[in-house]
């Protein structure tokens, strides 16, 4: 076989190949031995006619299409390595010619991966928001923890803000009662905005036994994003009391002795929280000024593919479980089609570039993932997608996403080693050191993963 590779531009080349017939005979074996399996010719027992008559009775064209199908991805992965390409999905392969007994020669097209030339990023310089938690933050926290332990009691009067309602409820489209429009002894904290809009101004001022009737735009079930009359029948209204805040409640809903010691811990969680979002906020901005400074092409095709792959996700999976349309998640998001294509391939433009880049640095720097890196990024994947970490486990193996979950963890480091290079300062002008952060490489990991999106850069020989 001889090959020889011509780039057509930074992401793209073409591969030629002349192989000598005397390279397809095990194909041609094969082939024969395919179609004698598949005929009966009478005269002969199955699977032992002879060639001759094969081509005789079949045509050797049918013989030869069939050999160079079985041939061709052997002689594309020779080519792709004696070239050292690295192909990005499948080519397009043109046989430009076939001499039956001489030559096979064939074209081969194909995304590759752009040269990418590492930038000094040892000048990067980044802004933060500086960690700071007030007092009225300490307050809010621990009134959610108070909202938690609320008890309710039953009164006899209208139903207020704040209230928690029981209701019956009936939904009609076009005057016709929905087959899943009837919902009975629903509970519903009026102001919560967690049922259908409109229903907080209808029960407002009902009493037990009060009935209304509203127009909403219903949710989900059979008639999701349609008009619906909705008929509410409030059958009890309950008083929410929040407990006193002193040393007793502290004692209920938490650990602690005092409601002091509570106040001291929901800052320290508070600054922990605000430090989490202070290195995710880094970490994002050191990225861009990483990308900025760097020439990464990106391949039409792949680019197509990976918006293609966003779409689906978000329309199919994501809205899909929400029992939204694009079209009414554009509405809600006030944005044109327009302008979510736009985005769309922006986000996937970022994508791409961030994993060439970082893969690109992974390689110069020969950054290695260790098991237990490995072990704690598919703990946190586990936890996200809602499975056990030995489903997640099983579920990797069985759709051969192990080197994907390697290349997550690899960008990681590798985002890492550059935001650790860079020089980060808080809004106060503060230096802010994140080489301390145990968990930064799984955090670096995170921030690329929600850049890059599901679809994994795949390179195919």
């Amino acid at each position: 076989m001889k090959s020889a590779v011509e780039t057509l531009n930074p992401t793209r080349v073409r591969l030629t190949v002349e192989v000598p017939f005397e390279e397809l005979k095990d194909s041609l074996d094969a082939a024969y031995k395919k179609i004698n399996q598949q005929v009966t010719v009478k005269g002969f027992r199955k699977g032992k006619i002879p060639a001759r008559v094969i081509d005789q009775r079949f045509g050797r064209g049918a013989v030869l299409e069939e050999a160079v199908n079985d041939a061709l991805p052997k002689f594309y992965t020779e080519a792709v390595n004696e070239a050292e390409v690295n192909p990005l999905g499948q080519p397009e392969v043109d046989i430009t010619e076939l001499k039956d007994g001489e030559l096979l020669s064939f074209t081969a097209e194909v995304d590759v991966r752009p040269t990418i030339e590492i930038p000094d990023y040892s000048g990067i310089e980044v802004e933060v928001d500086a960690i700071e938690v007030t007092d009225e933050d300490i307050e809010k926290s621990v009134e959610q923890l108070r909202e938690r332990f609320a008890s309710t009691n039953p009164v006899e009067r209208a139903a207020a803000e704040g209230d928690v309602v029981t209701v019956d409820l009936t939904a009609k489209v076009e005057g016709e009662v929905l087959p899943d429009g009837i919902a009975d002894g629903v509970s519903y904290t009026i102001g919560s905005g967690e049922l259908l809009d409109g229903i907080d101004a209808a029960v407002t001022g009902l009493e037990a036994g009060g009935e209304a009737t509203f127009t909403s735009e219903l949710k989900g079930g059979s008639a999701a994003g349609k008009e619906a009359e909705v008929t509410v029948k409030v059958t009890a209204v309950a008083a929410r009391e929040l407990p006193e805040l002193d040393d007793e409640f502290a004692q209920m809903a938490s650990e602690f002795d005092t409601l002091d010691e509570l106040k001291a811990d929901s800052r320290k969680r508070l600054e922990n929280m605000k430090q989490f979002d202070q290195a995710t906020q880094a970490q994002e901005r050191v990225l861009e000024k990483f990308l900025e400074l760097a020439e990464i092409p990106v391949p039409e095709k792949l680019l197509e593919d990976e918006v293609n792959t966003r779409k689906h996700n978000l329309e199919h999976h994501q809205l899909g479980q929400m029992g939204l349309s694009l079209e009414k998640y554009l509405e809600l998001q006030g944005k044109t089609v327009e302008e979510f294509e736009t985005e769309t391939k922006e986000q996937a433009v970022k994508g791409i570039k961030t994993q060439f880049l970082l893969d690109e640095l992974v390689s110069k720097e020969e950054l290695n993932v260790e098991q237990e890196e490995l072990t704690e990024h598919l703990f946190r994947r586990a936890a996200s997608s809602g499975m056990s970490p030995d489903q997640f486990a099983q579920a990797v193996v069985q759709g051969g996403q192990v080197p994907m979950l390697v290349g997550e963890v690899a960008r990681g480091k590798a985002l890492a080693v550059v935001v650790e290079a860079a020089k980060v300062v808080d809004t106060n002008g503060e230096v802010v050191d994140l080489s301390d952060d145990e968990d930064e490489v799984e955090a670096a990991a995170e921030t690329v993963e929600a850049v890059t999106g599901e679809a994994e850069v795949a390179e195919e020989k």
